[in-house]
Formats: C-alpha cells, sequence, structure tokens
C-alpha cells in the first residue's frame, strides 16, 4: 500500500510532539486527520504544516475524551475520510508540576489521570478496532518517560499519570500478542521542543516527527518498545535500526 493510499489519525495530533507527526507524515504523502477540542490550535496547525500537503490534512473538532464523544468523533472521522489505516497517539506525553503531593488536591490528581490516561485509553477503546484486525495498519504510543521516574521537583503526580500510561501499553502488548496489527510504542525520556524553545539535550519535534512517521510508514516491526533518551537515540533507533 502506497503511502497516498494510507490515512492516519494523529491522536493529540496539535500538540508540540503530534504536530511534529503529521508534518512528517503529510511531508512523506500520507494523508492525515487530527481531533481536537480546540479549533485554534486546528487552524495552527494547518498554518504550520507544507504548504502544497494541506490538501491532505483533514481537521475534525471534537472530544476523544470520553466515550460520548470519542464515538461521535469516530463517526465525523469516518464520514470526512472513509477509512483509518493508521493511528499515531501522543495523548500519553504531557507535562506538569503542580508542585509536591502534599499540596494538591484530589481534583489535582484527577486531571493529571484523566489527560494522560484516560484519554489514551477511551481513544484507543474507540478507534484500535479500526485498524486491529490488518496487518498492513498500525498503532503507535507515544509516551514520555517521567512515569520510571521524578524528572524534578513538583512533578510527582506527572510521574504518576505516565507510569499508568506506561502501564496501559504494557498490557495491551501482552493481552493481544497475535494482535495483526503493528502495536508499538516511543517511549521517550528527554524533553520535546518547537526549534525556537530548544534545550539542551531536548529533541527537535521535527525530528521526532521524522522518527515516528519513518517507523509507521516501514511496518516492520511489532509489540516493540522503542526508548529514545537522545538526539543520537533517534537516529540511530527509529531511524536506522528501522532500515
Amino acid at each position: 500500500m502506497a503511502n497516498s493510499d494510507r490515512v492516519v489519525l494523529a491522536l493529540g495530533g496539535a500538540g508540540t510532539v503530534g504536530s511534529g507527526i503529521v508534518k512528517a507524515l503529510l511531508d512523506k504523502g500520507f494523508k492525515v486527520a487530527v481531533i481536537s477540542r480546540d479549533s485554534s490550535r486546528l487552524e495552527k496547525l494547518q498554518s504550520f504544516v507544507s504548504p502544497n500537503t494541506k490538501d491532505n490534512l483533514t481537521t475534525i473538532v471534537g472530544d476523544v475524551g470520553s466515550e460520548d464523544g470519542a464515538e461521535k468523533a469516530k463517526q465525523a472521522l469516518l464520514k470526512a475520510v472513509g477509512k483509518v489505516t493508521d493511528i499515531v497517539s501522543s495523548l500519553g506525553f504531557s507535562w506538569w508540576q503542580g508542585g509536591p503531593p502534599h499540596t494538591q488536591s484530589l481534583k489535582d490528581l484527577h486531571w493529571v489521570i484523566e489527560t494522560l490516561l484516560f484519554s489514551t485509553f477511551v481513544s484507543w477503546k474507540a478507534f484500535f478496532p479500526l485498524v486491529r484486525d490488518d496487518s498492513s495498519c498500525t498503532y503507535t504510543f507515544i509516551t514520555g518517560g517521567a512515569g520510571e521516574k521524578l524528572l524534578m521537583p513538583g512533578t510527582g503526580f506527572l510521574t504518576v499519570g505516565a507510569a499508568s500510561t506506561l502501564a496501559f501499553c504494557q498490557v495491551l502488548r501482552e493481552e493481544y500478542p497475535e494482535v495483526p496489527c503493528k502495536l508499538n510504542q516511543v517511549k521517550i525520556d528527554a524533553g520535546v521542543s518547537t526549534p525556537e524553545r530548544m534545550a539542551p539535550g531536548y529533541l527537535n519535534h521535527l525530528d521526532l516527527g521524522e522518527g515516528v512517521a519513518t517507523l509507521v510508514e516501514r511496518r516492520n516491526t511489532s509489540h516493540t518498545v522503542f526508548t529514545i533518551n537522545s538526539p543520537a537515540d533517534l537516529k540511530n533507533i527509529l531511524l536506522e535500526r528501522n532500515l
């Protein structure tokens, strides 16, 4: 199947990580669909991608964080693009630094879990059936490494939320070992930023996007976790190891 015949649903595609992935997929000739609750972020995304690829980008205003919202978004998606061949979810990669646990409320913890885990689960449950039984389809999770360590003081709830997302991805790999769809995870143990906000050790979201787009394009691995700690890892693990 040529890239031009493939339709990628990019969950979280309007965010920093997701926008780099969307641009790279479009540049490789894929058709891409992005769902977001915020129409202004979708407009910003349309301005960000390469001008000659805009016609291959479909944007839909919707909420994939609730079961009803995800189902409505799925129906709108299928009406707009007809089919989905690949899914990339960067919903489990986010940032939070609200302070140490004793200064936080249950509402704060619930918000972090809802943002990182609940949206990842609800969207997976809604959209995975679209690609599950086809070996030429892919589902790729983008997660952070915060679930394995406290990144810095005040990010404790981020660790809790990220750990739950990592555990969910592990559960999927082990609960569905024989699923035909290529099920993979890219775990990023580094910051990700746009070029103008780069800091030492950070990944450029455009470079990350190229790496993830290459993984989706090749479809030659499944049930694999790709751990990225640095820009060098991005090149060695995603771009070269998959050749």
